[in-house]
């Protein structure tokens, strides 16, 4: 975790844990290692002010325990199963109604691609920062976000402007849209010219699951080999 956040909203930050400052957050990240890594981070409620009331792996999970603890904030992944970040938001805004304390959402995950970014902040999330955000950072967001603002790492503010800014609906992609979620987030790492081994440390997944994900893209796109993924992906903006 190294980079800093973008603030575009109007209440400003400050420091950490100011006087009696506190939240409820809910983690939701199919990694379990990673969730870990989160609470260790910023889940010492006495120093930072964050307290982690739940955690989930999956859509399922994320719904029913979003429902159940009502947490301020949603520290959210993207890619999740049972069909991602922007089926949380659908559901938990359609269980919750019109509660009088809202649930606001921060997307936290690896992908720093412009369409998923667009996506969630679609669906109703309140900011997006990624995986290399700093856990002092992490926290200032969680509490910005609490408070209303939007908040964005670096440079991801402007997909948000650039997508909200044009009247015109975005093509559809339909090769790009026979992929899952993972399979995109594998692809656009392939085509960076990540190795097999750096994209499953990368995404916490094995390298045989990352060999599997290529094929399945490869096969869906009628694709010979990664020099022809990259090609394609880099066609269409995508690294």
């Amino acid at each position: 975790m190294t980079e800093g956040v973008t603030d575009t909203g109007g209440s400003g930050g400050g420091s950490v844990a100011e006087g009696d400052r506190h939240v409820r957050v809910v983690l939701v990240d199919d990694h379990r290692m990673f969730r870990t890594g989160v609470q260790a981070e910023i889940g010492q409620t006495d120093r930072t002010g964050v307290e982690v009331v739940g955690e989930a792996a999956d859509v399922d999970q994320a719904v029913t325990v979003i429902t159940a603890t009502r947490p301020e904030v949603v520290l959210l992944d993207v890619h999740l199963p049972g069909g991602g970040g922007v089926e949380v938001l659908r559901r938990s805004a359609a269980m919750m109604g019109d509660a009088s304390q809202p649930v606001r959402f921060l997307a936290l995950s690896v992908s720093d691609a412009a369409d998923d970014v667009i996506g969630v902040i679609r669906g109703g999330a309140r900011g997006y920062v990624t995986k290399t955000i700093t856990g002092t950072d992490l926290v200032n967001a969680i509490f910005r976000v609490r408070d209303g603002d939007a908040v964005f790492s670096p440079r991801l503010a402007g997909f948000v402007l650039d997508a909200f800014a044009s009247t015109d609906a975005p093509p559809v992609d339909e090769d790009l849209d026979r992929l899952t979620q993972r399979e995109r987030e594998v692809l656009r790492l392939i085509a960076r010219g990540y190795a097999y081994k750096e994209i499953a440390k990368q995404l916490f997944i094995s390298v045989k699951t990352v060999e599997s994900h290529v094929s399945a893209v490869l096969r869906k796109l009628q694709l010979s080999n990664r020099h022809e993924l990259t090609r394609w992906a880099t066609a269409r903006r995508l690294v």
